[in-house]
């Protein structure tokens, strides 16, 4: 533990440390605040700045290296030998994988981090990718808190008014939407703002309010609606190639390790600390009516999600196995959190 923390601090590190260089793909364009470059560079000029040479992260912009929605497939395979990215965009392929980033009326990041690193979080989060057959290290590398519920182009009041919509929505949320009638697409980032413009699609979300800004969803979609009842908190993952992985010395896997926690704070305290300008410049220069969800909205919601969770459930293990662990972890955690804070302010109404 002593030499971990000399290398930290910038000691002497291994002597005979083998050098590596992780080329890392991203998902999520670095122009995207806090999603984008603020973390994973955080993550990067850290490593690079304190690994005494022994490890170079070279970062690819979306797209550059590989596709942002096949960053999990590369590195697995070796073509990459590591990735940022996000677990839920890969639930097509492994239906668990939702749990680990972000699902509906799941955790807020507080629950998350402590499922993570006290309940058995990061080893079911290695075991479902073991599971699934992808021969990658995983770690959390980040989280931001509650997202916006979405961008609409009109005001929906009811569930019935939700039929027909063509929406933009990542991860498992986009399941629960299905049941009530809405035709789900899934686009990257740099294709979003496009394709509401063209009325292509009636309905976006995509990530936080200081997130969208600069993809321009208030342009077009004038009705944003809270809470993100699909993405309570999101976690990002660092995906580096098993075998790679393997080869590194303990002092460098520390590094990797301590430095993806430091972003995983360092990431909240932008995710939380940078939204409340932008509401309110929302409003005011563009326009934008900030709404809340009705509770007979929420209700539909929460009962849609309940459907898909059983159905998950039911039909893949790793699934069911990780569900049934991160409901009793959130059955203990509820006994605390029901008590020990204050409570939040009513919603506001649309304005």
């Amino acid at each position: 533990m002593a030499l971990a923390f000399a290398f930290l601090m910038g000691g002497a590190g291994p002597a005979l440390a083998k050098k590596v260089l992780l080329k890392v793909p991203c998902s999520v364009p670095f122009s995207v605040p806090v999603l984008g470059d603020d973390i994973i560079g955080f993550i990067a000029d850290r490593i690079n700045s304190t690994s005494q040479g022994t490890i170079k992260m070279r970062l690819y912009e979306p797209g550059k290296l590989v596709p942002p929605l096949e960053v999990l497939d590369t590195v697995s395979s070796g073509k990459t030998n590591a990735g940022y990215t996000a677990a839920f965009y890969y639930a097509g392929k492994n239906p668990a994988s939702v749990l680990f980033s972000s699902f509906p009326f799941g955790p807020e990041p507080a629950e998350y981090i402590a499922w993570y690193y006290y309940g058995n979080g990061l080893k079911l989060y290695q075991e479902m990718y073991d599971h699934y057959g992808y021969n990658v290290k995983v770690l959390p590398a980040g989280i931001i808190s509650a997202e916006t519920s979405g961008w609409f182009t009109k005001p929906i009041n009811s569930p019935e008014d939700l039929k027909g919509i063509k929406m933009r929505i990542a991860g498992i949320g986009g399941k629960v939407v299905t049941k009530l009638g809405v035709a789900v697409t899934m686009l990257p980032a740099g294709e979003i703002f496009q394709a509401l413009e063209k009325g292509l699609i009636d309905a976006t979300e995509f990530s936080q309010p200081v997130c969208d800004v600069p993809l321009g969803f208030h342009k077009v979609a004038k009705y944003n609606y809270f809470p993100g009842w699909h993405q309570p908190s999101t976690v990002q993952e660092l995906l580096i190639n098993k075998d790679v992985w393997n080869q590194l010395d303990d002092q460098q896997k520390t590094l990797i390790e301590t430095t993806c926690m430091a972003a995983t704070l360092y990431s909240l305290a932008l995710s939380d600390g940078m939204q409340g300008k932008v509401l309110r410049e929302n409003s005011e220069k563009h326009g934008v009516k900030t709404m809340y969800w009705s509770d007979e909205m929420l209700t539909a919601f929460e009962n849609a999600w309940l459907e898909v969770a059983a159905e998950e459930a039911a039909k893949d293990e790793m699934f069911n196995k990780v569900w049934k662990d991160i409901q009793q972890f959130r059955a203990d955690y509820k006994q605390w959190a029901s008590v020990g804070f204050l409570p939040r302010p009513e919603p506001p109404t649309a304005k």
